[in-house]
């Protein structure tokens, strides 16, 4: 297996024209489609020798190596597999497994056949299981040990689901061995009836942050959505090796590591990561090459923590980061730290490939989402469904009647809808625009400005006040590591500013620290949106995706007595 071809920091972007890349965006997308056909294994075909994908242990330590040619045909066997187990099109196929090769088999296994993959994060608990498999009434589970105990715990539970799968678990009482399936399928081609571009191939479950978590289905087609992710946000060309750091449970792995990447011809790297170390990361960047990198904003507050400047990063190209909006202060101390690498926000949904993005083209302002991405009309909308004032905030949406791919009449990459909702699809399709439920000004340049969910915007004394200002301002000063902003009702004001801070090392928590974040924020932010009470925690709710449950720290303040 050859070694990649390096790349280095001069390297020309992809995107010359930001403009020119908008007008001239094209992807060829045949009615007969499937992603794991018409890319994996076709890039296994025309030059089968080059790395695909690279899977490291808990340790940094190189657990396989699999070039295309051997991807692809991972991924047949376990097609086979799953066939002779009677997996028909459409039948969701539960997928709950850590950053190990047996991931993408069954992901793309499953696609190959028509199958619907329904990734899991292995934080779910049984009863997060349960309402997954009853929800999408999957037919098959795949999972290691960890998810063995989970579904045996409620078997009861699950009568759709006819087989069940372990990985690296031996064969417990009614279930198959993974390893023996795919010895037994062998090798050769699939047979399979023909996908279709319109076809459910993925089923995720959005983050659930004020319900039970919706069904997002994504269609054949958005194997190519993430093409404008993979080849304008992350800047990938072939012999690039990209790390994104996510759990293979949710949507950001497809983002970062399953369709787009491939069809760059870019390396994806894995790492089975425990809790996130910067020492461990920042040596696996230089030991393994990494020209590419992706992490949510909470990684980057840690890394900047450490010495920069004691670790060869010199070649790692090209950083970016979604999730949440990332903090300004962040970005600056990464590029003073790394030696002019710059953090490129991006901005999108389990319901979307990356919709808005900062580019290597185009200048950067700190702190905000960046522009919309070519293949996508994305706009500030207003009340009455038009778009916003510049400096306006707004109602983010795209637009749905035009797309990337000719003939195709949506963006390339948009979800079909949520299943077995009609309520909430009709809130989130109105008159040809899908509709995100996040809020956002743009400026005079077309910029976008995060703001925060629809319901995470504060009205303070007839002011709207966007969380992620506030926390950017508080996370700019040394003794806080991290910090989520909310509202707090009041009857005068009509909510109150609140904050919750995790304090870096060396910090100690009182009034007087909380007196100077307040006054430090009011240095930084306009006197009405600094936080008129400061709590100190030691952790911050998140779902399973590493977004803030702003919702689960309202109702705590529901409970607590007012500050002062």
């Amino acid at each position: 297996m050859p070694v990649h071809a390096r790349t280095d920091r001069t390297t020309p972007p992809n995107m010359t024209s930001y403009e020119e890349a908008r007008e001239s965006y094209r992807l060829e997308l045949p009615v007969d489609f499937n992603p794991t056909r018409d890319i994996v294994e076709r890039w296994g075909e025309e030059a089968g020798d080059e790395l695909a994908l690279l899977s490291l242990g808990a340790d940094g330590e190189t657990v396989a190596e699999q070039s295309a040619a051997e991807l692809a045909a991972d991924a047949r066997k376990m097609a086979r597999a799953l066939l002779d187990l009677g997996v028909r099109p459409g039948d969701p196929v539960f997928i709950m497994l850590p950053r190990v090769p047996a991931w993408y088999a069954a992901m793309l296994g499953a696609i190959r056949i028509g199958a619907v993959a329904m990734p899991g994060t292995n934080q779910l608990t049984s009863r997060d299981v349960s309402y997954r498999i009853r929800a999408a009434g999957a037919t098959v589970a795949i999972t290691g040990e960890i998810g063995v105990g989970k579904l045996d715990a409620i078997e009861e539970e699950l009568p759709t689901l006819r087989h069940r799968i372990a990985w690296d678990a031996g064969a417990p009482d009614g279930w198959h061995d993974l390893d023996a399936l795919l010895d037994a399928a062998g090798d050769g081609d699939v047979v399979a009836p023909a996908t279709t571009r319109d076809d459910p191939a993925i089923l995720f479950f959005t983050s659930g942050t004020v319900s039970y978590p919706k069904m997002v289905v994504q269609p054949m087609s958005y194997g190519l959505g993430h093409v404008g992710t993979a080849r304008f946000w992350h800047d990938l060309r072939p012999g690039d090796r990209h790390w994104t750091v996510t759990d293979t449970g949710w949507a950001k792995a497809a983002w970062g590591g399953l369709f787009g990447q491939f069809h760059e011809r870019a390396t994806v790297v894995q790492v089975a990561l425990g809790k996130p170390h910067a020492d461990m990361i920042l040596r696996l960047l230089k030991d393994k090459e990494i020209t590419s990198f992706c992490a949510p904003p909470t990684l980057y507050r840690l890394l900047v923590q450490a010495d920069l400047s004691s670790y060869d990063l010199t070649g790692l190209r090209h950083c970016t980061s979604a999730g949440e909006p990332l903090n300004p202060e962040v970005i600056r101390a990464w590029r003073e730290g790394t030696g002019g690498l710059t953090v490129y926000d991006g901005y999108g949904q389990s319901e979307t490939a990356v919709l808005v993005a900062n580019y290597r083209t185009v200048p950067v302002r700190p702190g905000s989402m960046g522009r919309p991405v070519p293949g996508w009309t994305v706009d500030v909308l207003d009340e009455s469904g038009t778009p916003a004032p510049n400096d306006v905030v707004g109602s983010i949406a795209v637009k749905v009647v035009e797309g990337a791919a000719p003939g195709y009449p949506r963006p390339v990459g948009l979800f079909d809808g949520y299943r077995d909702d009609d309520g909430a699809n009709e809130r989130a399709f109105r008159d040809g625009w899908y509709y995100t439920g996040d809020k956002a000004w743009r400026d005079s340049d077309g910029y976008l400005w995060f703001e925060g969910r629809d319901d995470d915007v504060i009205t303070s004394s007839a002011y709207r006040i966007g969380p992620f200002e506030v926390e950017s301002a508080l996370i700019e000063h040394p003794a806080v590591m991290e910090a989520a902003v909310v509202g707090r009702d009041d009857p005068e004001r009509t909510q109150i500013v609140t904050a919750f801070v995790i304090l870096a090392e060396g910090h100690v928590a009182g009034d007087e620290l909380a007196a100077e974040l307040q006054r430090h924020a009011r240095e930084l932010t306009a006197p009405y949106k600094y936080p008129r009470e400061i709590h100190f925690v030691t952790e911050l709710p998140k779902t399973v995706s590493g977004k803030i449950r702003r919702g689960e720290l309202r109702e705590l303040l529901k409970r607590a007595p007012a500050q002062g």
